[in-house]
């Protein structure tokens, strides 16, 4: 399986520390899979302009290409203005309709308080379900309180996010199982 993390801004380190622990939580629990981690802040993507995704080039061709093969995708995103990014939203215009189509897709948030805890709910979540993505129910909520510096430090997260991890796997999985079961 193709598993995809993605640091879903162009700013900030808290989201992509936390992407950074669950990419290494894959592959020393999950090495069987291909990981891949792409945080937004290193790449250049072009503004959607309702073009084919397969006429973009350089990192927005790269981007939607890897978006495009994975089977598995975390998505990470810092809350700005109770929103996401605007580049993860403009990410998700430069896909096809059903570009997610049977895809697992998890998610990891980050935001400066609790206050936003509902973002992932409300504003990434219908995006996600419109593209046909498999959307794990729960989702992991991180504030400020959880690091310590640049190191994300609460046990109770890394936790969290080491269930997220074998459960978007074992979801994967079995959505697997059952296309072959039912594609006989």
């Amino acid at each position: 399986m193709n598993v995809l993390v993605l640091a879903g801004s162009n700013v900030g380190s808290k989201t992509a520390t936390a992407l950074d622990y669950v990419t290494n939580y894959f592959k020393e629990h999950h090495n069987t899979h291909n990981i891949e981690m792409i945080d937004l802040k290193d790449k250049k993507l072009n503004l959607a302009d309702g073009r084919h995704y397969e006429d973009w080039s350089g990192d927005t061709k790269e981007v939607v290409s890897k978006m495009l093969g994975a089977d598995v995708i975390i998505i990470g995103f810092p809350v700005f203005q109770a929103s996401i990014p605007a580049v993860l939203k403009n990410l998700f215009d430069l896909l096809p309709i059903d570009g997610l189509r049977g895809k697992t897709v998890s998610i990891v948030s980050t935001a400066g308080s609790n206050r936003h805890f509902l973002v992932a709910e409300m504003m990434l979540k219908p995006i996600l379900n419109y593209m046909k993505a498999h959307v794990l129910s729960s989702y992991v909520f991180i504030t400020p309180e959880s690091y310590e510096g640049k190191r994300l430090t609460d046990v109770n997260i890394l936790h969290r996010l080491d269930r997220l991890a074998d459960e978007t796997i074992q979801i994967a999985e079995a959505h697997k199982t059952f296309r072959k079961e039912n594609h006989k």
